[in-house]
């Protein structure tokens, strides 16, 4: 295991993307290798609304929701994260003094993905198969390439979309990414930041933060509302794959990255093995 940290920077509208780069840049500047990685929800969502493609979503027969990313959306995906969200990141980065490289998962193949060719879902109450959905698992990342830049002193700022077997590009869940990355590099530590305090055991009650959240090793995660389920998945493959810890914290904080590396946060663990 290396003392890298990855932080996830949630796409949010709510998460201060501002304050999350303060945070990573003193971390680096503090000798910390760092890799940023983001998704970018709101400004997707935005961008489809402006070029009028429908937004919509998935929801998998365990409850877990995600974006239904057919042809038009799939370029609005590659638009929003590689042309307007990530250039926003390496900008605040470069304000506070940092040396930034942005990347998606199509550059020097960083991020490989297996082509989903049939999604199950749930819509009005009945299981469906949907076969035009261009997404992916990530199987493989380019923890070379990301080794080689943080041993420049440079800061990788990673997003999807991820490059498919067959050479094309597909939509990727970022905090997945997040957690591919996070485990190919053996991270010490894995803060995915949300618009949320943490895995609440109430989520009408912001004060019902859970300092540890236990997740089966397969099979559905304990939360899936409020876009918690996905980032439950991820934390436990970032485990699964080697990651030293991993944390959901509060984006819209200040000062984000440092107080959820205090301990404002909650710490997702694997359940025991029986």
């Amino acid at each position: 295991m290396r003392d890298i940290l990855v932080v996830k920077c949630g796409g949010n509208a709510a998460v201060r993307a501002e304050a999350i780069c303060a945070d990573v840049a003193a971390a680096h500047r503090g000798g910390t290798p760092v890799i940023l990685a983001h998704g970018g929800s709101a400004d997707i969502d935005g961008l489809a609304e402006r070029l009028g493609v429908p937004s919509r979503r998935l929801v998998a027969p365990d409850g877990v929701s995600t974006r239904y990313t057919d042809a038009p959306t799939l370029e609005v995906v590659q638009l929003a994260l590689a042309g307007s969200v990530k250039p926003r990141l390496l900008s605040a980065l470069r304000a506070h003094g940092v040396d930034a490289v942005g990347l998606t998962g199509l550059d020097a193949g960083l991020l490989v993905a297996a082509r989903k060719s049939a999604h199950r879902a749930l819509v009005d109450g009945r299981r469906i198969i949907v076969r035009d959905d261009h997404s992916g698992r990530i199987v493989e990342v380019n923890d070379g390439l990301l080794t080689t830049l943080l041993a420049s002193g440079l800061l990788p700022v990673v997003s999807p979309p991820a490059v498919a077997e067959d050479g094309g590009a597909v939509n990727a869940d970022a905090d997945r990414a997040a957690a591919a990355v996070a485990g190919a590099v053996r991270a010490s530590t894995l803060l995915l930041l949300t618009g949320a305090s943490g895995v609440l055991a109430d989520r009408h009650d912001e004060g019902s933060v859970l300092p540890v959240c236990r997740v089966p090793r397969q099979g559905a995660p304990p939360v899936v509302t409020g876009g918690m389920g996905i980032k439950l998945i991820a934390a436990r493959e970032a485990l699964l794959a080697g990651a030293g810890r991993v944390l959901i914290g509060d984006g819209r904080r200040p000062h984000p990255v440092r107080d959820a590396l205090a301990g404002a946060c909650t710490e997702v663990l694997l359940e025991e093995e029986e």
